[in-house]
């Protein structure tokens, strides 16, 4: 290990606490203590510059005896990470809540309450989350006691949102269905006139059960159901999987792959920020911003159906490589489609940058500052256009990111304006990545030979999806298969953020907002 390195640092602070330690390798300590410590040690993490990256809950009675938390924390500097585990028993199913100290933690402690029945003690607002409130009290879908086909009966709603007093303050509620084609979310605002005093914004009306259904299935079918997390980001939330199996088993990806791996993961940031930049054209009604970014979103998932069969790039990932070649006439048909959508996209953004009342919209309109979405844990192209400079492609390199010569562009006023700045100078990026990568590709096998799984060891994957980074936390089961799955999305990540955003416009610029964070309801609802 690194000497005097955040791991060194809290071992030293908290060794008579610390039950035990282990290292997954060099930049990775995970460190057991007793529960009631859990508010110190993660103060004192966040102290030394460490960010909530996933937290985990874990149903491991049949393994260990009791449930397990799983803190996990990113020192981006260092390029290292510390998990802090603890313990809680059935019997005794409360634990401190660190929210306080830690608003990031929020939606993580809240969730494990939902679905474990294990209840962070002096939470400042302990609502339903994932399962809202018309689920049954008592019962625990992530407990391994209850069967993933279980139905049960829907109770009274139990749900409550903010009241508002005052004169003309008035609510406003929208959704969870909505006029056009979009995933059901509630949002309901509290404003007086047209001016938002306060927005609250519930999720995860479609909870798939994804991580409930994946206990007990083979690793490849777990990798099926990776892909099928969101439509947009499939190829992010395949390899952030496949990446946790091949930590676990010691698996090495030939060198080939994991360039192909990053060729297609900068395609899909590429379709989705070009198109990202035209969608958000809509909540302004600048109708030709919206058609230009749907065309140029068009050829790129036209060009990525003829190199791989899929428009959303599924079916490309297996574990210990890919399942594609990409042969000479692939990078010329890649090159020349590039060429065309850069020169076009070029025109597009010109057109659209000049023009003084899309400008005059996004200028100042649901401003977060770099303090806000480094409290409340923001990641993505939200985070650095607000100041925050994260992105797991540089500060915890992955695949072959760190043989790439790329910047990370990070802006400040963090805006609308900026958000889709941000976007625009990423797209720059992502095409000269790609030329590196068609220049740099070196010959040899596509994919290794997996060997047998070790059970009940668990791991991480991660990747830098265009909305940010998405995180995959894999405890395997027995017989090659998966014991525990947590997924933690971008958009689970930034959705807070968009509620901090509103207060302070008026109602008919959230849907400009909301549309400048472009998240997915999917990746929330696994």
């Amino acid at each position: 290990m690194k000497t005097n390195n955040p791991g060194d640092q809290v071992l030293h602070a908290f060794n008579s606490q610390v039950i035990h330690f282990d290292l997954k390798n060099d930049n990775h300590v995970v460190i057991d203590i007793a529960k009631e410590h859990l508010p110190s040690i993660t103060r004192y993490i966040r102290d030394l510059g460490g960010r909530l990256f996933t937290m985990v809950g874990s149903d491991e009675l049949n393994i260990r005896g009791d449930f397990s938390l799983y803190y996990v924390f990113a020192f981006d500097k260092d390029q290292s990470l510390i998990t802090v585990r603890v313990s809680v028993s059935e019997q005794e199913p409360g634990f401190p809540s660190v929210t306080d100290d830690l608003p990031s933690a929020n939606w993580y402690e809240r969730e494990v309450y939902d679905l474990f029945g294990l209840e962070p003690v002096g939470h400042p607002h302990l609502s339903p989350l994932v399962l809202h409130g018309d689920w049954p009290e008592g019962i625990y879908p992530m407990r391994k006691d209850f069967p993933a086909n279980m139905k049960l009966p829907r109770m009274k709603n139990r749900d409550q949102f903010m009241n508002y007093e005052g004169e003309g303050v008035t609510q406003i509620p929208v959704g969870p269905i909505h006029a056009g084609i979009i995933e059901p979310g509630h949002f309901r605002f509290g404003a007086v006139g047209d001016t938002v005093l306060h927005l609250d914004a519930r999720l995860f009306y479609t909870h798939r059960g994804l991580e409930k259904v994946s206990e007990g299935v083979s690793i490849n079918k777990a990798l099926f159901l990776a892909e099928r997390i969101c439509g947009v980001c499939a190829l992010s939330h395949a390899v952030s999987f496949a990446q946790a199996i091949e930590r676990i088993g010691k698996i090495k990806v030939p060198a080939r792959a994991e360039y192909l791996r990053m060729l297609f993961l900068e395609m899909e940031r590429l379709y989705n920020h070009i198109g990202d930049v035209g969608n958000v054209c809509a909540g302004i009604g600048f109708s030709f911003g919206v058609s230009q970014g749907a065309i140029l979103k068009e050829k790129l998932m036209q060009l990525n159906e003829k190199l791989t069969g899929h428009r959303y790039l599924r079916g490309i990932t297996t574990i210990g490589g890919v399942r594609l070649e990409f042969n000479h006439d692939d990078k010329i048909l890649m090159e020349k489609t590039l060429g065309d959508v850069r020169r076009e996209f070029e025109k597009f953004v010109g057109i659209m940058m000049s023009h003084e009342i899309v400008s005059d919209r996004m200028t100042s309109t649901g401003r977060l500052t770099r303090e806000q979405v480094e409290e409340i844990g923001t990641v993505g192209p939200a985070a650095r256009a607000s100041g925050r400079n994260i992105d797991v492609r540089k500060s915890h390199p992955y695949l072959l990111y760190d043989q790439i010569d790329f910047s990370v562009p990070v802006l400040t006023t963090g805006d609308v304006l900026a958000r889709v700045q941000q976007r625009i100078e990423e797209t720059y990026q992502s095409f000269a990545i790609i030329g590196q990568i068609l220049n740099q590709l070196p010959e040899g096998p596509i994919q290794t030979r997996v060997g047998e799984i070790p059970a009940y060891q668990w791991d991480m994957g991660w990747t830098e999806s265009a909305r940010g980074e998405n995180v995959h936390w894999v405890m395997t089961g027995p017989d090659q298969t998966v014991y525990r799955y947590r997924v933690r999305s971008a958009a689970y990540s930034n959705w807070p953020a968009v509620a901090l955003a509103v207060p302070g416009n008026i109602v008919p610029d959230f849907p400009l907002i909301n549309k400048s964070f472009e998240l997915c309801y999917a990746c929330c609802d696994r």
